[in-house]
């Protein structure tokens, strides 16, 4: 099997020198970064003006991705309503591992995350060897951007990567559900 391509293995020096970028993802454009790197998570927040105490969603190519991050429930039930989900543009939240950066989890003891089924994201994830962070390419209570050109116009210079490539077929961004409960937090967008 072929490696990541010149512009994957470029990227993914970027994630692991602590850099910002947009890519596209199932619904919208997201930024993105290494999670667990608290100078590119405050970077990303303050790019964003987003409030500290949000917390950040985590996209991952495949469950494996997200150890070291998540508790697994022990319900088996929940376990297996997580895992029938994904992969799809359904984030959980999930009891989160002790030692993760309060500016990833807005100082919670949980943690948003999602195994995503969209090949860029996928391809991404996968070239960078790890989950990283995903929330919608805009400027807090804004609209999120849909187009290369908008992350451009609203980003530019201030992100170090950009990788091109069509959204998923969602309307917008991905259902928010609770991993103990199965409520749902935010619902999706749609097709």
């Amino acid at each position: 099997m072929a490696g990541p391509s010149p512009r994957l293995r470029r990227i993914r020096d970027q994630v692991l020198a602590g850099g910002l970028g947009a890519y596209p993802t199932e619904g919208v454009y997201g930024l993105g970064c290494d999670p667990l790197n608290e100078d590119a998570l405050a970077r990303l927040i303050a790019l964003k003006g987003r409030g500290t105490e949000k917390g950040l969603i985590v996209i991952a190519a495949h469950p494996g991705q997200l150890e070291g991050l998540v508790e697994w429930p022990n319900d088996p039930a929940a376990r297996s309503a997580i895992l029938a989900s994904w992969p799809g543009p359904v984030t959980w939240v999930m009891p989160a591992a002790p030692t993760l950066p309060a500016l990833l989890t807005g100082g919670r003891d949980t943690i948003a995350v999602r195994v995503t089924a969209h090949r860029p994201v996928i391809e991404l994830c996968t070239a960078a060897g790890m989950a990283l962070v995903s929330t919608s390419a805009n400027a807090s209570g804004r609209p999120a951007c849909r187009r290369p050109w908008q992350v451009q116009r609203h980003f530019g210079r201030r992100l170090d990567w950009q990788l091109p490539g069509p959204l998923g077929g969602q309307r917008g961004p991905s259902e928010i559900r609770e991993a103990g409960t199965g409520r749902i937090l935010r619902p999706a967008a749609g097709p």
